[in-house]
């Protein structure tokens, strides 16, 4: 029989065995921490960690208890109060535990909450459980974005492949200009000295003589010395520097729409906050430059930051299209397509004004889609209205166009399937 024995480092934590076993004990009360978080966070700050508060007795552990052993006969005195089947009374005066009275005491200890801090990879992970994504989709949004490697001038060292050999060949020539150039200027100085005194050397002169053998010994030195120039040396070597940079350069905008009407109810804007971070998070992971737009509407439309967006409710009726015409507005004010991509995402019960409908499926075949890379469509509720019916007839003329409804938390992931698929497919 095999064994497979796991002698990786686990790195600075050496107890992550027992953290993923705590993890899973209190895998519901993380649940709800990372829940109330959610709520509790725009759609930016939604990548970090959260500390986790789990009340000291949640952590208690069983014990086995030993007791005396062996066969033993006891008698136990009886009472002449009570008799079997008497209903005794609760103790009167509340000095049972938990009563709320009494003095205070200088001795004993409280019992605070655990705290436990979620790393940002944890927080994730427990987040797309919930949206019950793929394992590919979810390591595809928790990891951080493809780097790629842009020329960046020469350096000193690197690999024999990245070797540039004009640059290196003219830093050698440099080089042996610059070490033997005082080299070279005493050679000349001194052979013309040479062809002086050959000129003028009478036959016979011992004196000349011995000074032209000097000059041949200092000229056979100096021709050495440059001789021993390196042609090529380490220091010469230039290679082609890269540096790592992102491959998201381009910009995007993100578009959120959202009823606020008096029949979204808070669970309703909870489900439709959680489809606008699910679409952020796959934006961030292909553009470096993400700018939200926040629109709510009931029976008129308004631009408002993401506090209001999400927790402020209006009663009355609802007009879908007054969104759809601000969004068409800004962006032809603030976001030219040809430099930036546009991505809509509209969350709605599905209820509207019914003379209202077929203008909302008009303004978004002819004057938004043509604009926007993607526009998806969510209804936090189940039953199908007009505004659903009208939005089907895009499905088949824009492909780019999507629609689910998504009651549960679990059901948003459908809406983003068929936008994986296509820009995998145009990536490749």
């Amino acid at each position: 029989m095999q064994q497979i024995i796991d002698r990786r480092l686990a790195g600075k934590n050496k107890s992550i065995g027992n953290r993923e076993r705590f993890l899973r004990r209190h895998k519901e009360q993380i649940r709800e921490a990372v829940k109330r978080a959610i709520d509790g966070r725009g759609i930016r700050d939604i990548e970090r960690g959260e500390d986790i508060h789990i009340p000291k007795r949640d952590l208690s552990e069983p014990v086995f208890g030993h007791g005396q052993g062996g066969v033993r006969e006891t008698v136990h005195p009886g009472n002449q109060d009570y008799v079997r089947g008497d209903r005794i009374e609760r103790p009167k005066g509340g000095g049972g535990s938990g009563s709320g009275k009494g003095q205070a005491s200088d001795s004993g200890e409280g019992e605070d909450d655990f705290v436990f801090s979620l790393s940002k990879e944890e927080f994730m992970q427990v987040f797309f459980e919930d949206l019950a994504l793929p394992h590919l989709i979810r390591t595809q949004l928790a990891e951080v974005p493809e780097f790629k490697y842009h020329r960046a001038g020469y350096s000193s060292d690197g690999t024999p492949n990245n070797l540039h050999v004009v640059r290196s060949m003219r830093g050698a020539i440099g080089r042996r200009i610059a070490i033997g150039a005082g080299s070279r200027r005493s050679l000349r100085e001194l052979e013309e000295q040479r062809e002086q005194l050959l000129a003028a050397m009478q036959p016979g002169d011992e004196v000349a003589a011995a000074e032209l053998k000097a000059l041949d010994e200092e000229i056979a030195a100096l021709r050495g010395r440059v001789a021993r120039i390196p042609y090529l040396d380490p220091i010469d070597l230039k290679y082609r520097s890269r540096v790592k940079t992102p491959v998201p350069t381009s910009k995007a905008v993100m578009f959120c729409l959202m009823d606020v009407s008096g029949s979204m109810d808070e669970g309703r804007k909870e489900l439709s906050k959680r489809f606008f971070i699910l679409l952020y998070l796959f934006l961030t992971r292909h553009y470096e430059k993400i700018e939200l737009v926040f629109i709510r509407h009931h029976t008129q439309a308004q631009e408002v930051d993401e506090e209001n967006f999400f927790h402020a409710r209006e009663t009355g009726g609802t007009v879908v299209s007054s969104a759809l015409v601000l969004m068409e507005e800004i962006i032809k004010a603030r976001y030219n397509p040809s430099e930036w991509n546009i991505y809509g995402a509209q969350a709605s019960d599905g209820d509207n004004w019914h003379h209202d409908s077929g203008r909302c499926r008009e303004i978004l075949s002819d004057k938004i889609l043509p604009l926007v890379r993607y526009f998806a469509y969510v209804q936090v509720a189940e039953e199908e209205q007009n505004l659903w019916d009208e939005y089907t007839q895009l499905q088949t003329a824009h492909r780019h166009f999507a629609m689910r409804k998504a009651v549960e938390a679990s059901q948003i992931y459908p809406v983003f399937r068929d936008l994986f698929k296509k820009e995998g497919a145009k990536a490749a």
